[in-house]
């Protein structure tokens, strides 16, 4: 390790600790990661109505909440516009061996979707998916994807009764998370979806989906991170934050997964936007694979596939964060005009 150099001390401090990123295809833990799901469930301080503020948060800084997901109290953070209604609710959905802080990126606080979404009129609800945050404690080993999708389709249920949510619900999920939001979008399970932003989550894994647990070491570093350079400095450091442990259950339907995108991929009708990294290292992305994973959603008004330059597995928390972001809202935007310009009397799904 170069003393000199602030970016390769945080990575390594990030590698020595085990953060390691959230994937569809599984991701571990290393020591320390249980003390972000300890410190998270501290959203059980939430009062009756469902939300605490964290200690110290300033105006407009994202508070805590909780949620009722069938039977599964959920802690999530959630941000909105200081000057009135939002035009739209985004819900965020972190990846495996994350928590709902990968939205909300402390090395730099341009980087957070939960600090932008707001500034630009959108409500920003990142949730802790079941197992993770306050519900660890209630399911330690998680859930699997079916059980999953039944949680978060009835936690975003409680939010929009609520809570105001604009024009309707905006997914915008990576990795697992890309998961849940594709499978839950399905047969309209999510009542005024108006689109989905997927990350870090595609069709053909690019490993066998049984080796997945077992790599290891610089190889799922690799896969994970990409490029150190990618981070800014002082992200691993604060990888306490968004790091957690992986809960066994969601290993559980790693080899399965193709086989369910294709089952839900056709019953989703709303606009969908999947967004690779170049330096993605789980999912194969050629213009071959993304023309398959294009073509899947028959029912879908509008499929797009782009690739962002410069960044790893981890988007959100990269230098290329914000570019993302801003291009995943400008999606959500042209979401908003379809619905805005369609003729009266018309039913938009």
């Amino acid at each position: 390790m170069a003393p000199s150099s602030t970016a390769a001390q945080d990575a390594r401090t990030g590698a020595d600790a085990g953060v390691v990123a959230g994937t569809g295809a599984g991701a571990v833990t290393g020591a320390g990661a249980g003390a972000v799901t300890d410190a998270d469930a501290g959203a059980g301080a939430a009062t009756d109505a469902g939300a605490a503020t964290d200690a110290g948060a300033g105006a407009g800084a994202p508070r805590r909440i909780a949620l009722e997901g069938a039977g599964v109290r959920l802690s999530a953070l959630l941000a909105e516009p200081a000057d009135g209604a939002p035009r739209a609710a985004v819900v965020a959905l972190h990846g495996s061996g994350m928590n709902a802080a990968y939205f909300h990126a402390r090395a730099d606080p341009r980087l957070s979707l939960l600090t932008l979404g707001p500034r630009l009129g959108y409500t920003v609800l990142a949730l802790d998916r079941p197992g993770y945050g306050r519900s660890a404690s209630a399911v330690p080993d998680g859930q699997r994807l079916a059980e999953q999708t039944r949680t978060v389709r009835a936690a975003l249920a409680d939010f929009a009764a609520r809570h105001g949510t604009g024009a309707g619900l905006f997914l915008l999920a990576h990795s697992f998370g890309g998961k849940v939001a594709l499978t839950a979008a399905a047969d309209d399970g999510v009542p005024g979806l108006l689109g989905l932003d997927v990350s870090g989550c595609g069709h053909e894994y690019a490993v066998p989906p049984g080796a997945v647990s077992d790599l290891d070491g610089p190889e799922r570093r690799r896969r994970n991170w990409g490029p150190l350079r990618l981070y800014p400095p002082g992200t691993f450091v604060a990888g306490g934050a968004f790091v957690a442990t992986v809960p066994a259950r969601e290993f559980a339907d790693l080899e399965d997964w193709p086989r369910v995108l294709d089952t839900a991929a056709p019953r989703i009708r709303v606009p969908v936007r999947f967004t690779f990294a170049e330096h993605e290292g789980w999912w194969r992305h050629d213009d071959t694979r993304l023309r398959s994973l294009r073509a899947r959603f028959t029912a879908a008004p509008r499929v797009v596939v782009e690739r962002r330059a410069d960044a790893g597995h981890n988007i959100s928390l990269g230098w290329a964060a914000r570019s993302y972001h801003l291009s995943a809202l400008a999606f959500l935007e042209e979401c908003l005009v379809r619905v805005e310009a369609a003729p009266p009397g018309t039913r938009v799904s």
